[in-house]
């Protein structure tokens, strides 16, 4: 693995000591090498296929090799609006979700600040993700164009732009998140047009009416295939949960599954960071500060919640935080590795209680975690949404993220590179005895992921 690291450091795009001009060159030279050793180039519209033809070699690429040709080829689509609005797709499937493409763009942030085409490439992106909120703020994935293109026929239908409107917490935080960093990490402000200012509007209706969802919420979502995580209770309502405590609803998990219980504790955590980014933006960006001081109002509300009614004692582990709970007294100590998740919460920024945070990063861990997995291949946290005794990539990325060990961040980097079946891409959920049997052979988030930790052991980090 040394030549690896050596390798990462010397012509990956990340190198910031490199000139622009150089690394855009060393860049463009080392992906047409790659292109014609595969034997094709990336196609985004044959179903998600990574390469046209059928020369590509196996084991023709490294890990890190695959990995950048993702990198590069699948986010720059320009979709022709006088802005420069950028729709990025998920990777083998054609929509863009607004988690997926605010973390797949990620890693680019630290070339942004010197790089005026990538920083407005982000900075298109965050345009894009506030124009599908103003289109439909319950959304969690949308298409290119009003083309009706959907997962499935789901009950109600749908805006024609939206690939599938799932309800999650997090879709919300994400464009949001993605706004600030640019903004702090490079001084962009061109993401902060009037479509920011009216989805930041839409997300603070949503948020304070889905703490009264119950009551007030006219969100239902039925899927009729008959898989219980891919639809909700109650002719869509979902479970029951106690309304007025603070915390807001959420339909779905980051996973995409239907919640257990409605309060999503890592989303609600996740809300409270980037509502504390939102007044901020509202402050010093548009000078809004009726804006800054109802975001600021809920995220108190909803830190205050998560620490009253998100904790549960366990006797083996004292007390820690919940996945999900119905503000009844109900519930779910596990942990899934899409993020937001437990695990993640120091990375997202939450002010965690911490004693209470050690406690749950052990629980998650341990067997107590339903879906911890220890195999041959790898140990790490999986998720319902893929079969029992599957790891996820992310999930490893993110243990290695929010450790001080660069030994064990070291360690995780190698077991990452050795747990590709040979793809050479990060994949969705592998086997942990055996990682030819895998979930999504390109899985664009799992290979950012790969890409910010591999950062992170190099020593760069985001200002926040």
């Amino acid at each position: 693995m040394d030549w690896v690291f050596f390798y990462v450091k010397r012509v990956f795009l990340f190198d910031i000591s490199i000139d622009v001009t150089l690394q855009k060159k060393r860049f463009s030279d080392r992906i047409n090498a790659i292109e014609n050793e595969a034997g094709g180039c990336y196609d985004s519209g044959n179903n998600g296929q990574i390469f046209r033809g059928s020369k590509r070699k196996s084991g023709g690429m490294s890990a890190f090799d695959g990995v950048v040709y993702q990198l590069l080829y699948e986010y720059f689509k320009y979709n022709g609006e006088t802005d420069g609005r950028r729709h990025v797709i998920t990777g083998d499937i054609p929509a863009m979700w607004l988690r997926d493409s605010a973390a797949q763009l990620r890693p680019y942030l630290f070339l942004a600040k010197e790089d005026e085409e990538i920083r407005e490439l982000i900075a298109g992106l965050v345009r894009r993700q506030f124009q599908y909120i103003c289109t439909d703020e319950y959304a969690n994935a949308f298409n290119d164009s009003d083309s009706g293109a959907c997962w499935e026929k789901d009950d109600p239908d749908q805006n024609p732009w939206v690939w599938e409107r799932k309800f999650e917490i997090d879709s919300l935080c994400y464009p949001i998140q993605l706004a600030y960093l640019l903004w702090k990490n490079t001084g962009c402000t061109s993401q902060f047009n009037d479509l920011f200012i009216s989805g930041a509007e839409k997300i603070l209706q949503v948020f304070t009416t889905e703490q009264y969802h119950e009551e007030k919420s006219a969100y239902r979502f039925v899927r009729n295939n008959g898989f219980f995580r891919d639809t909700l209770s109650r002719e869509g309502k979902g479970a029951l949960t106690k309304s007025g405590i603070g915390l807001i609803w959420s339909g779905f998990r980051p996973s995409d599954d239907a919640c257990t219980y409605g309060y999503l504790i890592p989303a609600n955590m996740f809300a409270v960071v980037a509502l504390g980014y939102l007044k901020e933006i509202a402050e010093e960006i548009y000078q809004n500060q009726d804006l800054a001081d109802r975001a600021a109002a809920l995220q108190a509300e909803v830190h205050e919640a998560i620490e009253q009614f998100g904790k549960t004692f366990t006797e083996e582990f004292g007390t820690v935080y919940a996945y999900e709970t119905d503000g009844y007294g109900m519930f779910n100590l596990m942990d899934d590795a899409n993020v937001p998740s437990l695990l993640s919460m120091s990375y997202l920024g939450y002010p965690a209680d911490k004693e209470t945070a050690v406690n749950t990063r052990k629980l998650l861990f341990s067997d107590a975690n339903p879906y911890f997995f220890k195999g041959k291949a790898a140990q790490g946290i999986g998720s319902p949404h893929t079969p029992s005794g599957y790891v996820w990539h992310i999930a490893m990325a993110m243990e290695g993220l929010t450790t001080d060990d660069r030994e064990e961040k070291r360690r995780i980097l190698e077991n990452m590179e050795a747990t590709t079946a040979g793809k050479n891409m990060m994949h969705e959920g592998f086997c942990c005895e055996d990682d030819t049997r895998y979930t999504r052979e390109w899985f664009s988030w799992a290979n950012a992921m790969y890409s910010e930790l591999f950062l992170d052991y190099l020593g760069y980090h985001l200002k926040k």
